[in-house]
């Protein structure tokens, strides 16, 4: 009986060690980024991996990661456009999923006249909710952009 006692006073004493750690781990923001603060929206978050890639056939396929809390709304997007030199250009969008988890988005598009080059380039990428206006129109409001210095591969 006393040996029950003991692993359970020390299962208590290790949780309670561990829980603030885990949620402390779970409340920051993305990684390499600090911990939102202020109200919920501030948990809306947007990054972009430092490289990209360009396919043979002129694909471009840009990523990173995002986390959103509430799409209740209207739907949530990913859209990401790339810069280089005079050229810019829209690179897909994704559909979010507002769970408020860590997710990966990936954006591909095929990019000709003139393609795009293995190089530097500028990412600007935005977490965009539509939601409906007052005439009835979808409007969009951004809850997370990034601009981002990436390596084209």
């Amino acid at each position: 009986m006393r040996v029950r006692l003991v692993l359970a006073a020390g299962v208590l004493l290790a949780s309670a060690a561990v829980a603030p750690l885990a949620h402390a781990e779970a409340a920051g923001g993305l990684p390499g980024r600090p911990a939102p603060t202020g109200d919920s929206r501030t948990l809306d978050d947007l990054s972009v991996y430092g490289y990209g890639t360009v396919g043979e056939d002129s694909t471009v396929t840009l990523s990173g990661m995002y986390r959103c809390l509430d799409d209740s709304a209207g739907p949530v997007f990913v859209g990401s456009t790339l810069v280089q030199g005079d050229r810019t250009a829209g690179i897909g969008g994704t559909r979010a999923v507002c769970d408020g988890h860590l997710h990966e988005w990936v954006n591909t598009a095929v990019v000709k006249d003139p393609a795009y080059r293995p190089g530097t380039a500028t990412v600007r990428a935005a977490l965009m909710q539509l939601t409906t206006g007052e005439t009835g129109l979808p409007q969009p409001g951004y809850l997370a952009t990034e601009d981002a210095s990436v390596v084209l591969r």
